[in-house]
């Protein structure tokens, strides 16, 4: 395929953006959906939803949430795999002049209680499917106000009818819940309609989203992302990928869920300001229908992590598709592995482009230029006005050539943790953040990651926390101590692999993993259950991990 929509980009050329160009996300919205009003926003499900009807909405949504007893700044949660609700849901709450909490919606009863007791939580939008882990902490909770909403919800009559029918009565997939105060969505979008909105005038200094995620020590965190942070990163991603975009037309495909921050960044925000239509996948796991869903559109972007990626190439069907729409495929998350990339470049003809991130960052740090013509295995070079610098153990930069853990300052990198002064202060030094990657860089400007220094475990691009699986492990009443760190896996990069003290002997290895599974999402799972007399420990006490994973 002729690549006659590139043209030369190179962040050291242009290396600035104007992180103040809009005031607030709002801005961003409110400019591209009066431009793009009769345009396509989002397909799901066979549906599609242009711009105008986003706007009109996602109005309806922040106008009942103003005037449903919430104030400025409140925290609104949603949880729901990736449907056209969400879109609507994100959208209102920010133009509501809200803060957005992002839940997993396979979440367990214990993580969310977390997650909605520390964001503070009084409103939360929220798919029938999960209700019931909802029911079961909603007392324990902040949460006052249920919206509740169908999958098939924003599709037309008799669509909606037999998708809701067929989720709830032939497949079986919403199970038993009691929430007797809970509300509609659609309901209060319909009250919304007759609602008077106030369009708040938001500094970029406020809060728009509370994104959690894991931390080295203990539960996940919430990464205070500002107006100014978001669409500082927007225009730095912008800025790099604009050369590759076709306003208003390139659809994007978000098979990625719309709770993790690349798919927030990547592919939502990015969209909506190119005014492009976006495919909302919402199982991508179900690989034979994502790609005969792929089949019935010209998709031209695709971002993905390396699993998604590897899924697709081993999917029959895939390679038949009409690739002659599609410019790329982005690849974050997690590491891209080489024979993935060599493999997609064969049958799509377009290079995998990978980049680099981390919540903290909202997340963009670097990306590879879209002119580039194979992989070569790098994170890319920073987007504008981001700086890198790579340092030793003691605080030193490190000699030119040699790899370090790399440390990042840009408007992108967040205010800090919510109400973690401590863990913020342990990442944040002088407006630098320090990612716990371990990287290098070549003499063009390109980075490599080398290594991790945390103890962070990446399966398929998700952050599982070894503070989290051990303090899991250790409630079981047969299990004395336990360390977890995560072993290679060809399909997902990494597994978590955990060693095990027994206090009884009855203790087996499927009533560790049964333990786990009832407290933790699936992919926080061990996968494997190694059984020892002791762990080893420093002087202190401490688990060395790094001798377990040796």
């Amino acid at each position: 395929m002729e690549k006659v929509w590139l043209q030369h980009y190179d962040p050291r050329i242009e290396p600035e953006i104007n992180p103040d160009i809009y005031s607030s996300l709002v801005d961003v919205f409110e400019q591209s959906v009066e431009k793009y009003k009769d345009k396509t926003a989002y397909i799901n499900m066979g549906h599609s939803m242009t711009f105008g009807e986003l706007d009109q909405l996602s109005k309806q949504f922040a106008a009942y949430l103003q005037n449903s007893g919430l104030k400025r700044g409140d925290s609104v949660a949603i949880m729901m795999p990736n449907m056209l609700q969400y879109p609507v849901a994100i959208f209102g709450v920010l133009r509501a002049g809200m803060v957005v909490v992002n839940v997993n919606p396979l979440y367990t009863p214990r993580e969310l209680q977390h997650q909605l007791t520390d964001a503070n939580v009084k409103t939360i939008v929220i798919v029938e499917n999960f209700a019931t882990t909802l029911e079961q902490v909603i007392n324990d909770t902040p949460v006052e106000n249920v919206l509740l909403t169908s999958i098939g919800d924003m599709l037309p009559a008799p669509k909606r009818w037999i998708v809701n029918f067929g989720v709830k009565y032939l497949k079986k997939m919403i199970p038993e819940y009691n929430l007797p105060n809970a509300k509609r969505f659609t309901q209060a979008l319909k009250q919304g309609e007759s609602q008077k909105y106030e369009r708040p005038e938001i500094k970029n200094t406020e809060l728009a989203f509370l994104q959690y995620t894991g931390g080295t020590t203990g539960v996940s965190k919430g990464g205070m992302l500002t107006h100014r942070n978001l669409v500082a990163n927007l225009e730095q991603v912008s800025g790099i990928l604009a050369t590759a975009i076709t306003p208003g037309k390139d659809l994007v495909v978000t098979a990625l869920p719309l709770y993790h921050i690349f798919a927030l960044q990547g592919s939502c925000l990015l969209f909506m300001k190119f005014g492009c239509p976006n495919l909302l996948i919402t199982n991508p796991r179900d690989m034979p229908g994502f790609v005969s869903e792929l089949a019935k559109y010209p998709f031209a972007v695709l971002p993905g992590v390396n699993t998604l990626f590897n899924g697709l190439l081993n999917t029959p069907g895939f390679s038949e598709l009409d690739f002659s729409n599609f410019k790329f495929g982005l690849g974050g998350g997690m590491a891209v592995q080489r024979p993935v990339a060599e493999k997609w470049q064969e049958v799509t003809g377009t290079v995998l482009l990978e980049g680099y991130g981390l919540t903290e960052c909202s997340p963009v740090v670097t990306v590879n230029p879209p002119q580039l013509e194979a992989y070569k295995g790098s994170i890319g070079m920073p987007v504008p006005s981001t700086d890198i610098k790579l340092m030793d153990d003691d605080g030193n930069e490190v000699a030119p050539g040699e790899v370090g853990e790399m440390w990042v300052k840009g408007p992108q990198v967040m205010m800090g943790y919510l109400n973690r002064p401590e863990a913020t202060a342990e990442i944040l030094k002088d407006g630098w953040l320090a990612t716990g990657d371990i990287a290098k860089v070549d003499e063009q400007g390109y980075f490599y990651i080398v290594d991790r220094k945390k103890d962070m475990i990446l399966v398929s691009g998700f952050n599982v926390f070894p503070n989290e699986i051990e303090e899991v492990a250790a409630m079981h009443d047969m299990v004395l101590e336990a360390a977890a760190v995560g072993v290679p896996h060809e399909v997902s990069g990494e597994v978590v692999k955990l060693f095990v003290v027994k206090k009884d002997e009855g203790l087996t290895e499927a009533m560790v993993i049964e333990h786990c599974r009832s407290h933790l999402t699936g992919y926080k799972v061990p996968k494997h259950i190694v059984f020892k007399d002791d762990l080893p420990k420093t002087n202190v006490g401490k688990i060395l991990r790094r001798e377990l994973r040796d």
